[in-house]
């Protein structure tokens, strides 16, 4: 019997130190998985502030294409009716050119 105590306590020594072990290295696995699960919040924080910041780029360039195209627009109507005037004032031109020879004297 004796002998089976000591067995026994030669056998629970070395599973308690395991014991020991794993419950130090769970703590310690614990403790660096909240610091990599800060560190990675504070990666991703940063990045959904990059991505809000390029979004909003994209919509302020979004926003100045509109106004180019509008400011295009308005741009070939005004071209279009300076080319009427232009038009209209050559032909003006053209049908008092007679009455140059007149003024000039």
């Amino acid at each position: 019997m004796r002998v089976v105590l000591a067995a026994a306590l030669v056998a629970l020594v070395p599973a308690t130190a395991a014991t020991a072990y794993a419950l130090l290295r769970g703590i310690a696995l614990w403790r660096q998985a909240k610091g990599t699960a800060r560190a990675l919040g504070a990666e991703l924080a940063t990045f959904e502030e990059r991505a809000a910041r390029a979004e909003r780029l994209l919509t302020e360039a979004e926003a100045g294409s509109r106004e180019l195209e509008a400011a295009l627009a308005r741009l070939r109507a005004s071209r279009e009716r300076l080319a009427v005037l232009v038009r209209a004032l050559e032909r003006a031109g053209a049908r008092t050119r007679w009455l140059r020879a007149f003024l000039a004297a």
